[in-house]
């Protein structure tokens, strides 16, 4: 029950969960999100730390990173090089 609540939850999990139920559909998400608290709560149990939530926007920095990372080894795969675009843009009059 408590995978259900992060529809709504501001945080990694919500972030998690959200992008899974994109991908899967709400009952796989409940599922996949189910399964990481389970592993989240074994860990803690089994270590005696406290949970720390690095927030939506840590979360949302590091899937990025990953994604860039598997676009950059595929296209050096097909004998492509990636290059990043500046994020400034120029306004034209």
């Amino acid at each position: 029950m408590a995978a259900q609540t992060l529809c709504r939850s501001h945080s990694a999990l919500g972030a998690f969960y959200r992008r899974m139920q994109a991908r899967m559909g709400a009952p796989k998400a409940i599922t996949a999100a189910a399964h990481k608290l389970a592993r989240i709560f074994y860990h803690l149990w089994t270590s005696g730390t406290a949970y720390t939530d690095a927030g939506i926007d840590a979360y949302e920095k590091q899937y990025r990173e990953r994604a860039v990372k598997n676009l950059q080894k595929k296209a050096q795969a097909l004998g492509f090089n990636l290059v990043a675009q500046s994020d400034t843009t120029e306004c034209v009059s």
